[in-house]
């Protein structure tokens, strides 16, 4: 039975985020069904030291104790010297598109580190055809060598209850990428034309927070902060989604919100109108006046609504995390061939 190593150190971070979902998803997954002949060993801890220590030194240590016959890493951070072959998911260059979204330190890490490790790496997972254009653009990374496996839908499904009264939801942490600042502009002249609605945000205050208290006045903002899953699935069941990102590799959000019936108002920008499809309704992510009104047109319409809510749910029917492990462990299939 051949051997792969995933380092899954990212499910086990305290606040489950895009990256650490991913990587607790697919862990659980490939447990509760293993693919046949490859068994598969979770990576759940660095141990002490640096994180950088660890991915090139530590695991290439441990792969060899091991004697794996495969690695993947559910991040960038692929070992360089690594003795087998290596797959790296890339779910976003979203620290070469935004940069000012991310410390020096850790952008450093990522600019540096990431484009060696897609560059070696036997295979690349890409979590959508706009991130596997991006990795081969700007790394240079030969297209034979990637695979688009989508991910799915993370969030637990509960009977949760939706807040009381008309609402509009954004989520993501609080950071430049989001565009959250042109959305509370939107909002805010959609409240001056007698929307009834309040604007959520449920994200990590990263810095931004008191700028956007300024900017929305006194229109109704609530900043949520980092919410429980429980409480993020109610709030997915409101009245709209609206997800004005200027850069995703995926937009995990905009299937969260599909699967629960909810229409979608996002950007046509980067992968949204892959993960949104023919059921989302789209916006200019520069265009304050665009977004308003895309937002207005999508909630004034009951029997669009209603259609853009079936339309999700037909779209997102295909995704799951037992079709994203068994193309996955395709993957490591196709590799360990190669040997």
């Amino acid at each position: 039975m051949a051997t792969v190593v995933l380092d899954g150190r990212d499910a086990y971070a305290g606040q489950l985020r895009g990256w650490g979902l991913y990587a607790r998803r697919l862990a659980d997954t490939l447990a509760a069904a293993p693919p046949g002949g490859i068994d598969v060993q979770v990576v759940s801890s660095g141990g002490r030291g640096p994180e950088t220590l660890f991915e090139q030194v530590g695991l290439p240590r441990l792969l060899r104790r091991r004697n794996a016959d495969a690695v993947h890493t559910t991040n960038c951070f692929l070992p360089l010297q690594r003795p087998c072959p290596g797959v790296v998911t890339v779910h976003d260059l979203a620290f070469e598109a935004h940069p000012e979204d991310f410390s020096r330190r850790t952008g450093l890490k990522y600019r540096t580190l990431a484009p060696l490790a897609a560059r070696s790496a036997e295979r690349v997972i890409c979590v959508s055809e706009h991130m596997r254009d991006d990795v081969c653009e700007r790394y240079g990374v030969e297209p034979e060598r990637t695979r688009v496996v989508l991910s799915a839908p993370s969030l637990p499904l509960s009977d949760a209850v939706p807040p009381d009264g008309p609402y509009l939801l954004a989520v993501g942490d609080l950071r430049a990428k989001k565009n959250l600042p042109r959305l509370v502009r939107a909002f805010r002249a959609l409240r001056a034309e007698g929307l009834p609605h309040r604007l959520v945000l449920a994200g990590l205050d990263l810095g931004a927070g008191e700028a956007l208290r300024a900017e929305a006045g006194d229109a109704p903002v609530e900043l949520a902060g980092y919410v429980s899953d429980v409480s993020l699935d109610a709030l997915m069941r409101g009245d709209l989604l609206v997800y004005p990102s200027l850069y995703e590799g995926f937009g995990l959000a905009i299937v969260e919100a599909m699967v629960r019936g909810t229409p979608v108002a996002a950007a046509d920008a980067s992968s949204l109108p892959e993960a949104g499809g023919n059921a989302a309704a789209y916006f200019d992510p520069l265009d304050v006046e665009d977004m308003a009104t895309t937002i207005a047109r999508v909630l004034g319409d009951p029997q669009e609504r209603a259609a853009m809510s079936e339309r999700g749910c037909d779209h997102v029917a295909g995704l799951s995390w037992e079709r994203t492990a068994r193309e996955t462990a395709a993957v490591y299939r196709e590799l360990l061939s190669d040997r």
